[in-house]
């Protein structure tokens, strides 16, 4: 059975991180997807798509290790 990823908007995106408990506004993904270092997104005509797993991969990149101290290095 093939399975097909849901495509997410920029608002709807950001939503998403968001509900990870993560602070992400569109206007963030907008600016990243100029100046680089935001997620993989993909268009459809004019708009910009992202899915699930390349944001799941994104938050996972720009998280650290666990700290147990502010003095420990990330």
């Amino acid at each position: 059975m093939l399975s097909i990823p849901m495509y997410l908007g920029r608002k709807e995106a950001a939503d998403y991180v968001r509900s990870l408990g993560l602070c992400c506004s569109k206007n963030t993904l907008d600016k990243l997807a100029t100046v680089g270092g935001g997620p993989i997104f993909r268009k459809f005509g004019s708009r910009v798509v992202y899915t699930v797993e390349d944001l799941d991969l994104w938050v996972s990149g720009r998280l650290s290790r666990p700290l147990n101290s502010t003095s420990s290095s990330a």
